[in-house]
């Protein structure tokens, strides 16, 4: 029985594991955070329904029994004006090149355009895996799904063609599934309680971010940055976390206190109540508004 045991115990040992990268791509708001946020089963990037919302390029990790996949959630792909813009646009790429499969998604409801063809274009000169991911298919009726589906295989060279909601979770498992079994073997490359890679102050940083653009959507362009002055660990566990938001004028500094004080104080709340449930904790915000007129052009961004 001891021997039986040591041997199966051996054998465990020695059964492989898979680990590879994942890069998630594809133009602004096709939905590639929230697609992210549902593989990892928590939220690791925040989504708005503006696009240009991920700035940076941000690693989820997911495992599937003896399988860590670790996702890329990358900047949309566009035409970029300002600095902070060929940034974003540039880490996109660079996740595209250090990846093992590449997750190309496309808004079915908006088709393939241009911007679609172009980045096919660069994608088919590489070496890696290519799959399309046709989302938000719950949107869209099933004659135009398949019209679409035609289109792609006529336009490109890629069979693999996924469909998916990344909202409500549709055909998102099979994709997971599939996508595991294509990793190479190879050891973990994080923890496997590790969900991001992300540290927790600019995780902070970023959902203080989300809720300005989630309050003002309407009045606020991207003339906004979000940092963390200070950050203290009290005695009782909880976190003292001062924020700063950035804006370019003074008149969206007006527009981001609100009357009275109000909005800022909703965005604060909001913003609180995320970053306790999500640090286990209780966290105590305070946000600042300063006027910085060209922090969208600063190397530092």
């Amino acid at each position: 029985l001891i021997i039986y045991y040591l041997s199966w115990g051996f054998h465990m040992t020695i059964k492989p594991t898979r680990c590879g990268i994942v890069a998630v791509i594809g133009p602004t708001n096709a939905g590639k955070s929230t697609l992210v946020n549902k593989f990892i089963g928590s939220k690791v990037s925040i989504v708005t329904h503006k696009v240009q919302t991920t700035r940076s390029r941000i690693r989820a990790i997911s495992i599937l029994d003896l399988t860590q996949i670790i996702y890329v959630d990358t900047p949309g792909i566009f035409a970029p004006q300002r600095r902070l813009e060929r940034a974003m646009v540039d880490a996109a790429w660079v996740g595209a090149e250090e990846a093992d499969i590449v997750l190309l998604v496309i808004d079915s409801i908006r088709g393939i355009g241009a911007n679609i063809k172009s980045i096919i274009d660069k994608l088919s000169k590489r070496e890696c895996q290519i799959y399309i991911v046709l989302n938000k298919i719950d949107n869209l009726k099933r004659e135009l799904l398949l019209r679409l589906i035609d289109e792609l295989k006529y336009e490109t060279k890629i069979n693999e063609i996924f469909m998916v909601s990344a909202l409500n979770g549709e055909g998102v498992s099979e994709l997971q599934t599939t996508i595991a079994t294509r990793m190479p073997a190879g050891p973990w490359l994080f923890p496997d309680d590790q969900l991001s890679d992300l540290p927790q102050r600019l995780l902070a940083s970023e959902i203080t971010r989300e809720k300005v653009y989630l309050y003002l959507h309407q009045e606020l362009p991207y003339s906004v940055a979000v940092d963390n002055d200070n950050w203290k660990e009290l005695k009782d566990n909880s976190i003292r976390i001062e924020q700063v938001i950035y804006v370019q004028r003074e008149s969206q500094k007006g527009i981001v206190l609100g009357s009275g004080g109000k909005t800022i104080k909703r965005i604060r709340m909001e913003s609180q109540r995320e970053l306790s449930d999500l640090f286990e904790t209780k966290v105590h915000l305070f946000l600042h508004v300063k006027v910085s007129a060209n922090w969208i052009n600063e190397p530092g961004r």
